[in-house]
């Protein structure tokens, strides 16, 4: 059975970065703290992490997503961001041709449950949509930043393969707009949604935080997640 997480790079965790979230209260991040991620989120009970999160307005004004850049091969490998996404998660390992077409291979898309035999099925998702990080603060992000954000690798859950069909009913709704149909998946989709706003430095708006802290009381013992998970 494949990891939970599977683990793309090695990652550095910051508890720090949560402790002093909370000490900061509800109040917005600034442009300036947005403007790079930290390493990695990990630790806290999803409880008490959502409780740190900013709260802010959303403000999709100039939003467009060809603001964001992807994919894009950041390695030179021959392999684009999506490609990668997929040859990591795939639970059966996919043959890599010429120009890193994909064939063979199996994948399980865990918002909805559903086995997939091939790469074309498959969209790699965004978990925290680009539109929704550009209302919580890419909005105030330079290029360079929001190139960065549309194709990390950084953190395992960040992008993440699944059925064409989910992805499109979920679109750039949070998580009081949509939640992955397959039940058990949803503490997991709320921890790994709050583990990128929170090493985005993106905010939520109430009606989302309520959403998120709504599902952290079904599963309180439910942690963020890490590599080792």
């Amino acid at each position: 059975m494949p990891a939970l997480f599977p683990v793309r790079r090695t990652l550095t965790a910051v508890a720090a970065l949560l402790a002093a979230t909370l000490a900061s209260g509800n109040a917005p991040a600034t442009a300036a703290a947005r403007t790079s991620p930290a390493a990695a989120v990990e630790g806290p009970l999803l409880q008490e992490a959502v409780q740190g999160l900013p709260v802010d307005v959303e403000d999709r004004t100039g939003y467009k997503r060809t603001s964001f850049k992807h994919w894009i091969d950041v390695d030179r490998d021959g392999c684009d961001t999506r490609a990668e996404v997929l040859i990591d998660e795939a639970t059966t390992p996919p043959d890599i041709g010429p120009g890193c077409a994909l064939t063979g291979g199996t994948w399980n898309s865990y918002y909805d449950d559903q086995l997939v035999d091939a790469a074309s099925k498959l969209d790699v998702d965004h978990l925290v949509p680009l539109a929704e990080a550009w209302d919580s603060g890419a909005h105030a992000w330079d290029a360079a930043q929001r190139q960065a954000y549309a194709n990390d690798l950084d953190e395992p859950w960040h992008l993440v393969a699944v059925t064409a069909r989910s992805n499109r009913q979920k679109a750039d709704k949070d998580p009081a707009q949509w939640l992955p149909p397959h039940e058990p998946a949803r503490c997991r989709y709320a921890a790994e949604w709050t583990a990128v706003k929170l090493r985005w430095h993106l905010s939520v708006d109430p009606v989302e935080k309520d959403a998120l802290a709504a599902i952290a009381r079904t599963c309180p013992d439910q942690p963020l997640p890490s590599p080792d998970r």
